[in-house]
């Protein structure tokens, strides 16, 4: 059986375009962390190697022994979407060179922290890149949070964040302003802007 994400945790990426809150469990990552404009080189090379060892490990686990002894017998599974946690290093005000930033694929659970390091000194060996020195693997443990779905321009992105806002105030609810996270549901490179589909979410304090 082939685990896909799109219907086996369809709860979890559902987001509507009305803000809601939602309480993520602690999910598995291979990551990698980065600072400045996104529009940049750096950030493209990164989100590359991140997706090289993210197809390295779903192909190694396709031809392992170990594929078929999880749960519900699955034997191969759809690469996750990109993620990113976004936050300000200098002051209140929005400017995209001040950004740091940690970008990251899931992991399905049955994919051990053994599986990725096999997987990723194979990556080195095939492409190499002193980037893959760069990532890691870690548990975040994510916990409430207020989401909402953006349709459109990462540019228009504040018109959601405000939506959220009048959420959190409408609720009573705190979060931290200077951080979020995004999760790209479609290949930003292919889809017109006007369809590009992010959900947008912000950790609850």
């Amino acid at each position: 059986m082939k685990y896909e994400w799109k219907k086996q945790d369809k709860s979890l990426y559902g987001a509507k375009i009305t803000p809601g809150l939602i309480n993520i469990p602690a999910q598995n990552y291979i990551m990698i962390d980065g600072k400045g404009n996104p529009n940049d080189s750096d950030f493209s090379n990164r989100v590359s190697a991140l997706y090289s060892l993210a197809y390295a490990i779903k192909m190694r686990y396709k031809k392992s022994e170990d594929k078929g002894k999880s749960e519900n017998d699955v034997d191969d599974f759809a690469v996750y979407p990109l993620e990113g946690v976004w936050s300000l290093t200098e002051g209140t005000q929005f400017v995209k060179e001040n950004l740091e930033y940690t970008i990251m694929i899931r992991q399905p659970d049955f994919i051990s922290r053994e599986m990725v390091m096999a997987a990723l000194e194979q990556v080195k060996v095939k492409k190499p890149s002193p980037l893959f020195d760069e990532i890691y693997f870690d548990t975040m443990q994510n916990g409430m949070c207020i989401e909402v779905l953006h349709v459109g321009s990462f540019d228009d992105e504040p018109y959601s964040f405000e939506k959220m806002k009048q959420y959190a105030e409408a609720n009573n609810l705190q979060y931290d302003k200077k951080k979020h996270r995004e999760i790209y549901l479609n290949n930003v490179n292919r889809a017109e802007q006007s369809r590009v589909k992010t959900i947008l979410r912000y950790s609850v304090i």
